[in-house]
């Protein structure tokens, strides 16, 4: 395709968006591609210290349609400032700032909140360590084999370009492998791997008295008993049935800038607000729609809970989950308000995903306390009445009937598999019956199913490590 063909079809594709969304809407479009692009850059250039030209390639390849963007962006990363600033033939200008401790927030020209980092009070770690010194090598021949296919690249695309996979057996790393530039302290993007752990910092305020999964979520903007949003649970916001019309964050490609949800990810200061202004779309607790406005309308919830300012926040999370399960490579990013931006935007290292996974496989206990309320594991994986993708209380299922559960038992996936999932390849993946947890991360395209090799790399895992106990007698 000619340049001039390019510039035609990205003015006609913009021009149809404004007959379809109307003039503000249509406005946005640019915003939401250079915003998505500038607030993942920012991230793994000054927090994960990528190269960012590899990690723009990468990523938008695994983005199908971007290619019709991305050429025409301008993007220029200040490493003195650290920031980057990406523009859409001179218009949609977003621009990322990085802030020690706080990660990249997406800044709209009028500032983003000041947020003091809460102190670390050295809390010692309840979990016990996963690995000794240095990294651990693939524990058998077949761990070896599982790893060198899930790196393998295919000779023709989609590619899997697998940047970590950590494997962990009854408590211990039992293999791992990395890609050029990233190690296991590299904190990487996790993407919607980011609503499990919200989710985990939800259950920790409902077993602590401070929330309730039932009855009217505490929403200032939702208290008039006659408005139809009065009757939203925390329950239905962490199964996203709570109905509220802001599209759907099912799709990584570059149909989705279209959605309002990432109008309000990409071209709003206060994501929160945003999601808690928008009406219904159905009554409450009555269809299934997958939308990351759920989730951070739970962090403004989280933050409420916890204090009110962006450090009550941060410290809470770091007190209460981090810190015992020994997470110190994570970085919480935040909106231009001081929200958690608790949808998408968690970095961690590929061993603290292994570490939040094993909290789960612990039914919720590290080093004997209790962190997760009794049952909270149970409940995040118990399937949500017609998700047909198969998705719990904040993570993905196997449980229930739906199609993703089915699809993913037929390709040799544990029916008690459930798991942390981010767009474009993240997997933090829990087998209670084999005593794995699995952490993949990469850039994979979404679709077909098939093309991050994870069906293949669970497969193989539980394969090599039920023939390594059998052979060492072990569980």
């Amino acid at each position: 395709m000619t340049r001039r063909h390019k510039i035609v079809l990205l003015t006609t594709a913009i021009a149809c968006a404004g007959l379809a969304l109307g003039v503000a809407r249509a406005r946005d479009v640019p915003k939401v591609a250079t915003g998505f692009i500038a607030d993942t850059l920012c991230s793994e250039t000054f927090v994960s210290r990528l190269d960012p030209q590899r990690d723009l390639a990468e990523t938008t390849d695994a983005m199908p349609g971007t290619g019709l963007l991305t050429w025409a962006m301008n993007l220029q990363i200040d490493r003195t400032r650290r920031d980057v600033t990406v523009t859409l033939f001179g218009i949609g200008r977003s621009h990322a700032v990085y802030r020690e401790g706080l990660g990249c927030t997406l800044e709209h020209g009028e500032g983003i909140a000041a947020v003091a980092l809460p102190t670390d009070d050295k809390q010692p770690a309840l979990l016990p360590e996963i690995a000794g010194e240095g990294i651990v090598p693939p524990q058998s021949e077949e761990l070896s084999a599982a790893l060198d296919r899930a790196f393998a690249e295919p000779a023709q695309p989609p590619y899997r370009r697998t940047r970590a996979i950590v494997v962990m057996k009854s408590g211990r790393i039992i293999a791992e492998r990395y890609a050029d530039g990233v190690g296991p302290e590299t904190q990487l993007l996790g993407f919607s791997m980011t609503k499990s752990v919200m989710s985990a910092l939800t259950g920790i305020l409902v077993r602590q008295g401070k929330l309730k999964l039932d009855g009217p979520a505490p929403i200032a903007a939702w208290q008039n008993p006659d408005d139809p949003r009065h009757a939203i649970t925390v329950d239905q916001l962490l199964r996203h049935t709570a109905g509220i019309a802001l599209g759907s964050s099912l799709q990584a490609s570059l149909g989705s800038v279209l959605e309002p949800v990432n109008t309000m990810k990409y071209a709003e200061d206060d994501m929160a607000s945003f999601a808690e202004r928008a009406p219904l779309a159905t009554a409450p607790g009555t269809a299934w729609n997958y939308h990351d406005g759920n989730f951070l309308i739970l962090a403004h919830l989280l933050r409420d809970a916890a204090g009110g300012k962006p450090a009550d926040a941060l410290a809470f999370a770091r007190r209460e989950l981090f810190a015992p399960l020994g997470m110190h490579h994570v970085t919480l990013q935040l909106d231009g308000a001081g929200t958690i931006e608790g949808s998408g935007a968690m970095m961690a290292s590929p061993r603290d995903w292994a570490r939040f996974g094993q909290l789960y496989l612990n039914d919720g206990v590290a080093g004997g306390k209790r962190i997760l309320p009794e049952g909270w594991v149970n409940y995040s994986a118990t399937a949500t009445p017609n998700a047909w993708v198969g998705v719990g209380a904040g993570f993905w299922t196997n449980q229930g009937d739906g199609f993703g559960a089915k699809f993913r038992i037929k390709h040799g996936w544990p029916r008690d598999a459930f798991f942390a999932k981010g767009t474009i390849g993240q997997y933090t993946i829990v087998i209670p019956s084999e005593k794995l947890v699995i952490v993949r991360l990469g850039r994979s395209p979404n679709a077909p199913p098939e093309a991050d090799g994870v069906f293949d790399l669970v497969r193989d895992v539980v394969a090599a490590t039920r023939e390594r106990g059998k052979v060492a007698g072990v569980n």
